[in-house]
């Protein structure tokens, strides 16, 4: 590792960061674009920004300059002019947790976790994670262990469990939790192995369609409607990021469904927003009515789970051939646990994360949620460049990726020594984070938020559409 990376490094809003746009080589060259694309981007600053040993600003920047430059490559074929592309260390590291800058009428967002969310001892000196953040996870975790919803209870329930035996109950009953393991200990775990060669980001052809040019616009993804049904934080990301580049985005969920509160707020920027219950056959068919004339159809639920509702990759491309299908899974569409529930801090705790974090022998998450961010990042990626696909050699295409492999690959950036994260400030100055926000005025008031990170020399990200509540449009695209 080079000497120079640290918190004071000599010219460091200058430097341009050797390990970051490895990382984005690697990406472009995964997804087959021609390696002469890293040349247009920039990423400047150098790690670590926070205090964590892992490389999430190299991923996180890595990520979100690949989302760059698949904008400009769409840019350059409406226009044939290629556009520059530079993202900055510092602010695409705290844009890893960027919901924790928004601001409601001055006021931060509610309550980020449940109060029965956490780790808990276990009778055989190991730890459990539990993920109670959605009430049937909550009820469900608290049947398992044979409690009420109390934090106290639950506590000593869960020391009278082996830990990996828990793990298992849990996921059986309806519950989603993850025994704190280490390293090495996932490396020998069956899925593990069974995802271990499994890419980042698939991008797969999936139907024959004719090569469809992209519609006129000022911007690289005018014209262009991305469903998204999505939750949490991941897969929301995605279609965020493709509303930045100027996409139409509609968000569907159901009414009835658990959700995250006004952090659904920060992830739902530049969207408009409406619910459908694909179990009334009616509106399963207003569903099907969207999709025809859709060019991104983008899902987090677990595989399988619409699939049963008839929109599978392929009944979607069945009904719109040229459609993008983009599909986030917590542990991928191989190995034993493909059907398991999974969010960022699962996956976390489930490969050793948590544990190389911890602090006296407690696991501990990292500061910021870059499997999620970077997930949704890497979709965003995928749909563009299957865009251009689309747009040069037609076809149907189906992105894939996962929060397991996300963060075997930001694992696999490797980490720093501890003597080079001791010290760091939790968060950036006030100073620095205010110029890197916007406020609108939203349905539920004045709304700031962490603006766009990537800087491009032509068409500048920006959101069109202020944050607002679910359900809030009805199901229909703009005129």
């Amino acid at each position: 590792m080079p000497d120079d990376i640290g918190p004071n490094a000599i010219g460091e809003a200058e430097r341009t960061d050797a390990t970051a746009h490895a990382a984005l080589r690697e990406l472009i060259a995964l997804v087959d674009l021609p390696a002469s694309m890293a040349a247009h981007a920039r990423i400047v600053g150098g790690e670590p920004v926070i205090p964590t040993r892992y490389r999430v600003g190299t991923a996180g920047a890595a990520a979100l300059a690949a989302t760059g430059l698949a904008a400009a490559e769409l840019w350059r074929l409406r226009t044939g002019r290629q556009q520059t592309v530079e993202v900055p260390m510092r602010p695409a590291t705290i844009s890893l947790r960027s919901g924790r800058y928004m601001r409601i009428n001055d006021k931060p967002p509610g309550r980020e976790w449940d109060p029965l969310s956490g780790f808990y001892p276990t009778r055989d000196g190991r730890w459990v994670m539990l993920h109670t953040n959605f009430a049937n996870l909550r009820d469900a975790a608290a049947r398992v262990v044979g409690t009420p919803v109390d934090r106290d209870a639950v506590t000593k329930a869960v020391a009278g469990w082996d830990a990996e035996a828990l793990e298992t109950a849990l996921h059986e009953n309806g519950a989603c939790g993850a025994f704190a393991r280490t390293h090495a200990e996932w490396a020998a775990h069956p899925h593990a192995i069974a995802i271990r060669d499994l890419p980042v980001v698939e991008i797969i052809r999936i139907g024959d369609a004719p090569p469809q040019p992209l519609p006129e616009g000022p911007r690289p993804l005018s014209g262009v409607r991305a469903l998204d049904l999505t939750r949490v934080i991941a897969g929301p990301t995605c279609a965020r990021t493709l509303a930045e580049h100027g996409a139409d985005v509609l968000k569907i969920s159901r009414a009835d469904l658990p959700h995250s509160g006004e952090l659904d707020l920060e992830t739902g920027i530049g969207k408009l927003s409406a619910h459908l219950d694909l179990r009334d056959p009616a509106q399963a068919e207003t569903l099907r009515g969207l999709i025809r004339t859709a060019d991104v159809f983008s899902q987090s639920y677990r595989p399988g789970a619409l699939a049963a509702r008839g929109f599978s990759p392929e009944a979607v491309a069945a009904l719109r051939p040229g459609i993008v299908c983009v599909t986030l899974s917590a542990w991928s569409h191989a190995g034993p646990w493909r059907n398991r529930r999974g969010y960022d801090t699962i996956v976390q705790t489930s490969t050793g994360m948590a544990h190389a974090s911890g602090v006296e022998g407690k696991p501990q998450h990292l500061p910021v949620s870059a499997i999620d961010y970077v997930s949704g990042n890497l979709m965003a990626f995928g749909a563009m460049v299957a865009l251009t696909r689309r747009a040069t050699i037609g076809g149907s295409w189906l992105v894939r990726v996962s929060l397991a492999t996300t963060g075997r690959w930001i694992v696999d950036r490797g980490v720093f020594a501890a003597v080079q994260v001791d010290g760091l400030a939790a968060d950036l100055p006030d100073d620095e984070i205010a110029p890197l926000c916007t406020e609108v005025d939203a349905p539920d008031g004045r709304i700031r938020y962490l603006s766009p990170i990537v800087r491009m020399s032509e068409t500048p990200p920006h959101w069109d559409r202020p944050p607002v509540p679910l359900g809030y449009h009805q199901a229909v695209w703009p005129g």
